[in-house]
């Protein structure tokens, strides 16, 4: 099976605690499956995922793909 849309990915990784921020910047963490300092994890780019790491890119590094 081909895939005629190309999906483009977004790797993030966590590189500030998230220990002392609201309540909800950690939910975002949490959802985006970032536990651990220096973890990376990588999501397709849509307006969802892109949503959440608004939320909290002050305490990210992004790199699109």
């Amino acid at each position: 099976m081909t895939h005629s849309k190309h999906t483009e990915h977004v790797s993030i990784t966590l590189k500030h605690s998230s220990i002392g921020r609201p309540y909800k910047q950690k939910l975002y963490l949490q959802s985006l499956g970032l536990r651990k300092l220096h973890q990376t994890v990588t999501h397709p780019r849509t307006p969802q995922v892109l949503g959440l790491i608004e939320k909290v890119k002050h305490l990210v590094q992004v790199r699109f793909q």
